[in-house]
């Protein structure tokens, strides 16, 4: 396995670097973002794919790949943040450099179809990334949960504790305390990635994962495809995050996105938490991919502790 790597903490006023894996994103909710971001004291350095555009995404598999590495080489450049996810970063991840990666680590943030990079970069480069939210996030509003918990996890401080908010409460449905190394993201990206040499090993995991758009059935066949894979066999918990614009079909589905977790995952024996505060809500916790979190599930309160520091 490689070895595991953490990044160097985010500092006050730390120049942070904005790249564009994926889709490109609106000039107003880049600005709007990079607001947020200078008023509390950053400096924010837009990366060359936040103003191309090629089709639906922010320039060529090669152009966009090309920005990435660059914010690693730079070393004035502290930390990474996507500007926004979508499809098209399976097209960037062969075109980067793993060693340069490892020799540069930095922290990177972002979520959706930036889980492919997330988990890429832990699987080749050793280098704990964070599931989080992106300039997309802050360009539409800014909400003080991400924030808090952006600071909090990437403060160098022991024993995180990050919890579920009163807007988007995480339900317990599976009681139990478990620890292992965090794995996971979109569950599209999670499922792409099997029968492939990127598959993730989630033995021994805490496994994430968060959805979409997608229709009830759907949701029901891709969990069924990570189960039949044997994905689910010995993960030690699993977090659902909030299940956004599930829809679904003329003639109804009859399943919660709830009971289908429960009616695919009830038999394993593993604490269950459902509707937690990362992925596509309005309310997205910075989470650090393949670093060791705790799963605390109960009917009165669902949390995940950070033992030790994901940064240094």
């Amino acid at each position: 396995m490689t070895e595991q790597i953490k990044p160097p903490r985010l500092i006050p006023k730390a120049r942070i670097g904005i790249v564009n894996p994926a889709y490109w994103l609106e000039e107003d909710r880049i600005q709007r973002a990079v607001g947020v971001f200078e008023g509390l004291g950053y400096e924010i350095v837009l990366g060359k794919s936040t103003c191309l555009r090629e089709n639906q995404c922010a320039g060529t598999p090669w152009e966009r790949a090309d920005d990435i590495m660059a914010m690693f080489k730079d070393r004035s450049i502290d930390a990474i943040i996507c500007a926004r996810g979508g499809y098209g970063g399976n097209r960037v991840l062969p075109l980067l450099d793993y060693d340069i990666i490892r020799q540069n680590p930095k922290i990177f943030i972002g979520y959706s179809d930036i889980t492919g990079f997330i988990t890429s970069f832990a699987q080749k480069s050793g280098l704990i990334s964070f599931h989080g939210p992106m300039l997309s996030t802050y360009g539409k509003k800014t909400v003080q949960y991400n924030l808090d918990t952006f600071h909090k996890v990437l403060s160098g401080h022991d024993d995180i504790r990050v919890m579920s908010t009163e807007a988007c409460q995480a339900r317990c449905l599976k009681p139990g305390v478990a620890s292992g190394p965090l794995w996971g993201g979109n569950l599209t990206l999670v499922n792409e990635r099997l029968g492939t040499q990127d598959q993730i090993d989630t033995a021994g995991s805490i496994l994430l994962l968060e959805e979409i758009d997608e229709k009830l059935y759907a949701f029901d066949r891709m969990m069924l495809h990570l189960k039949r894979s044997g994905s689910l066999d010995h993960i030690k918990g699993l977090i659902i995050g909030e299940m956004l614009e599930m829809g679904d079909s003329k003639v109804p589905f009859g399943k919660t996105t709830d009971e289908i977790v429960l009616d695919i995952c009830g038999d394993l024996d593993i604490p269950i938490i459902s509707n937690f505060p990362c992925g596509h809500g309005e309310y997205q916790a910075t989470l650090p991919i393949s670093h060791e979190v705790e799963i605390h599930a109960d009917e009165k309160d669902c949390h995940i502790v950070i033992p030790e520091s994901p940064v240094v």
